[in-house]
C-alpha cells in the first residue's frame, strides 16, 4: 500500500497529452440577460482532487478561479429573469412549445460541440475517472433529447379539447415563474440538467448557480446559454451560496426552487422565503441507503452489486449504498469475496485506462473519513483489507469496516466517501427497526432469492423508500423511472416525465358547450390568436 501511495500521482510529463491542462483558467465571466459580464471582484481558487509530483513533493493541482459575485450581482440576474418572465407576460412564457424545443436543440447542438472540453474538466475538477466522465456528458444529451420527446407526447395529449357535462375545456400546462437550479458536485452536469433543462423547456426562466466542485466545466457552455435563448431567460452566476443564494431567497422572487444538497442547507435556504407557500420545491437531499444480505442469496451477485454500489465514484453519490446488512449465516464468505473483489479495483489518476479509484474532490474529506474510522474501530469495528483507510493527500482507500454497530457514527450519518460498514445480523427485525426509524427514505437494495421473506419486505418497506432495488445496487436511471424520495431525503418527484410536471401547473380553459362559445374558440384556433389556445400537433 506505501508503495501504491508513494505511485499514485503523476508528474507533469506523464500525463497523456490530450488530457493535460495549459494555464490555469481565470474565469470572470457570467451570464445575465444575454450578456456574457466581466467580474472584476474577488474570485475563488479552483483546486483539482489530483495532486502532482514535483522535486520537493506533490502539490496539488490550481485548475484556476471562479468569481465570487456578491449579493447584488446575484440580484441583478434575479431581476433579469423576474423581467423576462415578466409576470407571465413575457415571451418566452408565451411562446409556443414548438418554438421553445427548437431553443433547447439549438442549444443542445451547441453544447456537444463542447463534449471534449467539457470531459477534461469532468476529470480535473471532481477526479470522475474518463469513462463515467463521458458516460456524464452522454447521458446529460440523452436526458435533453428524452426531455424534448416527452414533452412533444405531453402536448400532442394536451391538444386536443374535452366535453364533461356540458362544459368545454382544454387542460395545457403553464410555466410557474423563476426558478433557481442548484446541482450537486458529483454530477455537476447530468443532476443539474436534470432540473435546469425541464424548468427552461416549460417556459420558466432561470438563474443557475453551478456545484461548488465542478464549476468551470459550465464555462465552455455559457455561450451556448447565451446564444441559444432569448435574454433573460438563462442566467448563469457564481459565488458562496450563504451570499448569493440566500439574497435570492430572501427577495421572494423565486416561484421554484431546484436543490440537490443536504437536507439541512435546503431548509435554511426554504426558510428565507418570505412566501413559503408561493414556493415550489424541487430537492434531492441526503440519504442512507442499506443494502440487505439474506441468507438465501446469490452471494456472487450480491458482492457484485454492492461493491459496484458502495465504491462506485468512490462512494460519492446519493443513491450509494452507504451501508449493509448481511446476515450471519454468509457474512463471512460475503466478506470473503468482498475483499477480493476490493483488491482488483485499480487506483489511479481519472484518466489512466482501467481506474475505478480516484482522488476526492471536497476540501477535509479524507480527515473526516478517517474520524469515521477512527471512531468505528475505538468501539470495536476491524479494517478488514489490507491498506483500507490509508490516503495520500486528497486519495483515501476504501476502508471496509466489520463489524458495525449502533453505537459507532457511520452507522447512522452518510459518509458520501469509501467507508464500507458491515453489520452482521441474525434477526430480521433489527433490519426492518434501522429502515423504519432512519431520518432518510430514498432507497434500498434487497439480495435474496426466498419469495416470502422478499415479499414480505417489499411490503414493509415499499412505505418507507422511494425505490426497492432488488438484487441490484440502488441507482437513479433510466431516467425514465421515478426518483424521488421519503422523510428527509427529498421533495418532488424527477424523472423525463414528472420533471416536466414539477415546472409548470395544469390550467385549463373552459366554456359552456355552445354554439357561441364553439364559434369563439374555433376563430381563434384557425387565425392562431392565442398561443396556449392550439390544436397544433407537434411531430
Amino acid at each position: 500500500m506505501e508503495h501504491l501511495l508513494d505511485s499514485l500521482f503523476p508528474a507533469a510529463g506523464d500525463i497523456p497529452e490530450n488530457w493535460r491542462l495549459g494555464a490555469p483558467l481565470e474565469q470572470r465571466d457570467y451570464l445575465v440577460n444575454g450578456e456574457l459580464r466581466r467580474w472584476d471582484g474577488p474570485l475563488a481558487t479552483v483546486r483539482s482532487p489530483v495532486w502532482l509530483k514535483e522535486a520537493d513533493g506533490e502539490r496539488q493541482v490550481v485548475l484556476g478561479s471562479a468569481p465570487l459575485l456578491d449579493a447584488d450581482t446575484a440580484l441583478t440576474a434575479l431581476d433579469a429573469a423576474v423581467n423576462a418572465y415578466d409576470k407571465g407576460r413575457g415571451a418566452w412564457p408565451n411562446m409556443r412549445v414548438a418554438e421553445r424545443i427548437q431553443h433547447v436543440e439549438t442549444f443542445l447542438a451547441r453544447m456537444r460541440e463542447q463534449r471534449t472540453a467539457v470531459v477534461k474538466l469532468l476529470m480535473w475538477e471532481i477526479g470522475k475517472n474518463l469513462k463515467d466522465s463521458e458516460k456524464e456528458f452522454d447521458r446529460t444529451c440523452d436526458y435533453i433529447v428524452d426531455t424534448i420527446n416527452a414533452l412533444k407526447d405531453l402536448d400532442r395529449r394536451s391538444s386536443r379539447f374535452e366535453l364533461e357535462q356540458g362544459t368545454l375545456g382544454q387542460i395545457r400546462r403553464a410555466p410557474l415563474g423563476v426558478a433557481l437550479c442548484m446541482g450537486p458536485y458529483n454530477y455537476p452536469l447530468n443532476e443539474t440538467f436534470t432540473t435546469l433543462i425541464p424548468a427552461l423547456i416549460m417556459g420558466n426562466t432561470v438563474v443557475f448557480k453551478p456545484a461548488k466542485f465542478g464549476v468551470l466545466l459550465i464555462r465552455p457552455l455559457l455561450e451556448a446559454f447565451r446564444d441559444s435563448f432569448p435574454p433573460g431567460v438563462i442566467n448563469v452566476i457564481y459565488g458562496r451560496g450563504r451570499e448569493t443564494v440566500s439574497a435570492l431567497m430572501a427577495s421572494g422572487k423565486v416561484d421554484v426552487f431546484a436543490f440537490i444538497g443536504t437536507h439541512k442547507a435546503a431548509s435554511d435556504l426554504k426558510k428565507l422565503h418570505p412566501r413559503p407557500h408561493r414556493l415550489r420545491a424541487a430537492l434531492g437531499l441526503d440519504a442512507k441507503n442499506p443494502g440487505i444480505v439474506l441468507p438465501q442469496v446469490d452471494l456472487d451477485n450480491a458482492v457484485e452489486e454492492a461493491i459496484t454500489g458502495a465504491l462506485s465514484f468512490n462512494g460519492q453519490r446519493c443513491t450509494a449504498l452507504k451501508i449493509l446488512f448481511v446476515h450471519e449465516d454468509v457474512v463471512e464468505p460475503f466478506l470473503d469475496k468482498f475483499q477480493r473483489k476490493l483488491a482488483a479495483l485499480k487506483p489511479g489518476m481519472p484518466w489512466a485506462p482501467g481506474v475505478a479509484l480516484t482522488p476526492l474532490p471536497e476540501q477535509g474529506k479524507v480527515d473526516y473519513l478517517d474520524q469515521l474510522v477512527a471512531d468505528a474501530t475505538a468501539k470495536g469495528a476491524r479494517v478488514l483489507n489490507e491498506g483500507g483507510g490509508q490516503s495520500r493527500g486528497s486519495f483515501f482507500y476504501p476502508a471496509l469496516l466489520y463489524p458495525v454497530n449502533r453505537d459507532m457514527r457511520v452507522y447512522y450519518e452518510e459518509q458520501f466517501g469509501p467507508v464500507v460498514p458491515v453489520v452482521p445480523y441474525r434477526d430480521l427485525q433489527t433490519v426492518i427497526d434501522y429502515v423504519l426509524d432512519s431520518d432518510y427514505g430514498q432507497q434500498l437494495s434487497l439480495f435474496g432469492n426466498d419469495p416470502a421473506t422478499i415479499g414480505s419486505l417489499v411490503d414493509i418497506f415499499a412505505n418507507q423508500v422511494g425505490r426497492i432495488n432488488l438484487n441490484a445496487q440502488c441507482q437513479r436511471g433510466p431516467d425514465t423511472y421515478p426518483f424521488n424520495g421519503r422523510k428527509n431525503s427529498a421533495e418532488g418527484t424527477l424523472s423525463v416525465h414528472d420533471a416536466l410536471r414539477v415546472f409548470s401547473i395544469r390550467t385549463l380553459v373552459a366554456t359552456r358547450f355552445q354554439e357561441a362559445n364553439k364559434e369563439l374558440i374555433s376563430e381563434i384556433i384557425r387565425n392562431r390568436q392565442s398561443s396556449f389556445l392550439t390544436t397544433d400537433y407537434i411531430f
